[in-house]
């Protein structure tokens, strides 16, 4: 199986990279599935039920969220319909789910699972125990992904480690900085720290970079605003072995949009 999973997407440059690159990356790579990271789409942060919409009928097959998907109140109810939409599974008594199992036109399946990592971010459920009940939920699949969407690089990298041959990939996200570290682990499973940002690289992680400067300088809110300049889409391209389930290829991209 060829997947393609698209780093998180920022704000309206990155919606731009998204609608203009993603169908091309399709085609020209005969990707059989393309995962998108939504949930700094609107704005730089949260995403809309249309912006979801869009990205669902414009090559992505399943999207990816966050702990900013919570943004606007009417995604909750989105997701509690659209289950191509996941949350991190690791939320409690959240809408939506935190995994899905989506079959492709030729008869394979692919299940896709999210959690969200506790180091310097909230006290969830442990994201190792819940990545197990989903997988485990996931039943017969040709191949697994999973996001772990976390600060920390210890815990994504102890995460890949832990889930090496049980699972097709891992991939971090939420920092927005592309890592160099895609590889193989030794039993089979693609991995990577982070997949990256899709949106303005001349920016502090998609924001404008004066605000940015100021308010480290200063100690006081600038505000956030999405910055416009140097437009990349950061993405890994994976390639599974239908038989086994695990990965024989990984590579990472980082590719322009004008």
């Amino acid at each position: 199986m060829k997947i393609l999973y698209v780093g998180d997407v920022v704000g309206r440059p990155g919606r731009a990279a998204i609608f203009g690159l993603l169908p091309r990356l399709n085609r020209d790579r005969g990707i059989d599935a393309a995962i998108v990271n939504c949930e700094n789409a609107a704005g730089g942060k949260g995403v809309t039920p249309e912006i979801a919409d869009t990205f669902l009928s414009n090559g992505a097959l399943v999207l990816t969220s966050g702990n900013h998907v919570w943004q606007y109140p009417e995604i909750q109810s989105y997701m509690a319909t659209e289950p191509r939409l996941i949350r991190p599974a690791n939320y409690p008594e959240a809408p939506g789910r935190g995994s899905v199992r989506v079959e492709l036109e030729d008869g394979r399946t692919l299940g896709v699972v999210q959690v969200e990592g506790r180091v310097f971010m909230r006290s969830l459920e442990c994201p190792f125990a819940a990545a197990e009940r989903e997988i485990n939920n996931l039943g017969k699949t040709t191949a697994i992904l999973v996001d772990i969407h976390a600060e920390a690089t210890s815990e994504k990298q102890a995460f890949g480690w832990h889930f090496d041959g049980r699972v097709s990939a891992v991939v971090g996200t939420h920092t927005h900085v592309q890592t160099a570290d895609e590889r193989i682990l030794p039993n089979g499973t693609a991995f990577i720290t982070d997949v990256g940002m899709t949106g303005p690289h001349d920016s502090v992680i998609g924001m404008r970079k004066e605000a940015a400067i100021e308010r480290l300088l200063t100690q006081r809110f600038k505000g956030h605003h999405v910055a416009t300049d140097n437009v990349l889409l950061c993405a890994v391209y994976i390639e599974t072995d239908d038989l086994t389930g695990k990965s024989t290829k990984i590579e990472r991209l980082r590719v322009p949009w004008e």
